[in-house]
C-alpha cells in the first residue's frame, strides 16, 4: 500500500506542529512550573527539577494538542499534515514525546545529579508519559479528521 518511512512520519508530525500555539504552550508550561515550585516552597517540599520537568511536559502537550485541534487552519501542507496526525495519533505523539525527552534530559543531568543513565531514564519516562497523553488526546479528536475533508 502507501507505506511511508519513519523519517517521513516525523516530517509530517513536524509539519503538523508548524502552526502550534507555541506562545501559549510556553506560558502554560512556565506558569505550571512556577505554581508547582511555589506550592512546594509553601509546603516545604519544593523541587525545582520536578517543577521544570512538569512545565516541559505541559509545554509539549499544549503544543501538540493545539496543533491538531484546528485541522482546517494553516496552509495546504500544514492542513494535510494535521489530518494525517489525527488519523495516526500514536505516530504523531512520538514527536512531542521526543521533544519532552530531549528537553528534559539536560535538566535531569545537570540539576538532579542522577548521572547519565539515571537522567536518561527519567527523561524517557517523562517522554513516555507525554506520548501516552498526547496519543490518547489526539485519538479522541480523530473525528475532526473526517470533518476536515
Amino acid at each position: 500500500m502507501n507505506e511511508i518511512s519513519r523519517r517521513d512520519e516525523i516530517s509530517l508530525s513536524g509539519a503538523a506542529l508548524r502552526g502550534a500555539p507555541w506562545k501559549a504552550a510556553a506560558v502554560g508550561g512556565g506558569a505550571v512550573s512556577a505554581v508547582s515550585f511555589g506550592l512546594g516552597a509553601l509546603t516545604g517540599s519544593a523541587d525545582l527539577v520536578w517543577a521544570l520537568g512538569l512545565g516541559i511536559g505541559l509545554f509539549a502537550l499544549i503544543a501538540a494538542i493545539g496543533a491538531v485541534s484546528k485541522p482546517n487552519e494553516g496552509d495546504r501542507v500544514t492542513r494535510q499534515a494535521r489530518i494525517w496526525s489525527l488519523r495516526h495519533p500514536w505516530k504523531f505523539a512520538l514527536l512531542p514525546a521526543g521533544i519532552t525527552a530531549v528537553l528534559d534530559y539536560p535538566l535531569q543531568l545537570v540539576l538532579d545529579g542522577d548521572g547519565v543513565f539515571g537522567a536518561a531514564w527519567d527523561a524517557l519516562w517523562h517522554g513516555a508519559l507525554v506520548y501516552l497523553i498526547a496519543g490518547i488526546m489526539t485519538f479522541a479528536m480523530r473525528g475532526r479528521a473526517q470533518s476536515a475533508r
